[in-house]
């Protein structure tokens, strides 16, 4: 703890609550948590997949924490596919990408 802050370093230790002040939003709705809940568990599941490490591993890399908050933000503020209405959202088409099955 340093100054009444606690340093987060290990994925399991982020909170909705700790997406919500790196977003820096003042109040949010039940919907809201839930939606923030929602996009860290999202963004917890896009690094393991594209990383291939079990989700107990993920602890072992603080540095994987500052990624959880950077797709939790860019999954909050690009909540649609198109995002200029030409180019595609990259976090969900990467996610598409490592489920596809049809390699065609």
């Amino acid at each position: 703890m340093k100054g009444g802050i606690v340093m987060i370093t290990k994925i399991s230790e982020i909170t909705v609550d700790d997406i919500k002040n790196y977003l820096r939003i003042s109040e949010i709705s039940d919907r809201d948590k839930i939606y923030l809940d929602t996009i860290l568990k999202v963004s917890v599941d896009f690094i393991q997949n594209n990383t291939g490490l079990e989700k107990e591993d993920l602890d072992k890399y603080s540095d994987l924490v500052a990624v959880v908050y950077v797709l939790c933000q860019d999954l909050y503020d690009t909540r649609s596919y198109y995002v200029d209405g030409k180019n595609v959202n990259n976090v969900v088409s990467t996610i598409l990408d490592m489920h596809s099955r049809n390699l065609l």
